[in-house]
């Protein structure tokens, strides 16, 4: 039978809770009290249907583990079979699933299911058009804690479904000092003296610098491991690049969009993160139709 656990991507974890959890989430804000009063009505119980998931566009899908998840809670007895899995890069045309059992769940699922696929698969396809234009180069790309509120799991997934890298996924799996930060605290090196005093041996520390002058401060004090470069142009990036000689991993953040990547991945950095990907990432086109 298939699961969803059997749709992920080969190399992206997504915990079959978030899964569930998510699934039902959506599926009780649909629903409601009173169920899909539409298939009620007009549809008989036992009525049965075909039904498949096509793209109506060339990307990358992701999102399959919860359109069979969201299903399977409505009808464990349906019938789903893949054709493909989360991070295959799919045709306009291209069958996806073909489900297969009670009409009124597979009615009711539809959009749930719908919505699930085409905002992952739509975050899947922009990482891969970001990756592609960094080709030939060692920088990675990832996106960043822009995504929609209670949705991040998923999204950082889809993220990695397309080719990208996760940064955080939130504010307790590292440090990451900020301008504000570094302003309370009365400056670039007392900052990082506290957040090395506090913190264990595996937890990386972050700094966000925006001027060559904020960078170089930074390698003085030889305290942090990872050094972003807020809204720098690529002369600026190079010259960080140059400055640096490998002793901390740079991150270029800030005007990291699909025009800029390739030039900004040919400085030299190591990644660069992109709130696009999540935040603007255009919906993909995908729909379900009743295969009579």
């Amino acid at each position: 039978m298939t699961t969803p656990a059997s749709l992920l991507h080969p190399d992206a974890f997504l915990s079959p809770l978030a899964i569930g959890e998510a699934a039902q989430r959506a599926l009780d804000e649909d629903l409601g009290r009173a169920g899909d009063i539409t298939s009620i009505a007009t549809i008989p119980e036992m009525t049965p249907a075909r039904a498949v998931l096509i793209a109506r566009q060339a990307g990358v899908i992701a999102g399959l583990p919860l359109a069979v998840a969201t299903f399977r809670k409505l009808s464990p007895d349906l019938h789903i079979q893949p054709h493909c899995r989360d991070g295959a890069t799919v045709a306009s045309g291209e069958h996806v699933l073909t489900i297969s059992g009670s009409a009124r769940a597979v009615l009711a699922g539809e959009r749930t299911a719908l919505n699930f696929v085409g905002r992952l698969s739509g975050i899947a396809t922009l990482t891969a058009d970001y990756v592609r234009h960094t080709a030939g180069t060692r920088m990675r790309i990832c996106c960043t804690r822009k995504t929609t509120p209670g949705l991040r799991a998923l999204e950082k997934y889809a993220v990695r479904c397309g080719g990208g890298f996760n940064h955080r996924f939130g504010l307790d799996d590292a440090i990451l000092i900020k301008d504000n930060h570094i302003a309370v605290a009365g400056g670039v090196r007392p900052v990082l003296e506290r957040a090395r005093a506090h913190v264990g041996h595996l937890v990386k520390v972050e700094i966000e610098v925006d001027t060559l002058a904020q960078l170089r401060e930074v390698l003085d004090t030889d305290l942090a491991d990872v050094v972003l470069l807020d809204n720098m142009d690529i002369a600026t990036l190079t010259e960080a690049v140059t400055l640096a000689k490998g002793r901390v991993v740079l991150e270029a953040s800030g005007g990291v969009t699909w025009d800029s990547i390739a030039k900004i991945a040919a400085t030299g950095v190591d990644y660069a993160s992109a709130g696009a990907l999540t935040h603007s990432a255009p919906n993909f086109d995908v729909a379900l139709d009743i295969d009579a």
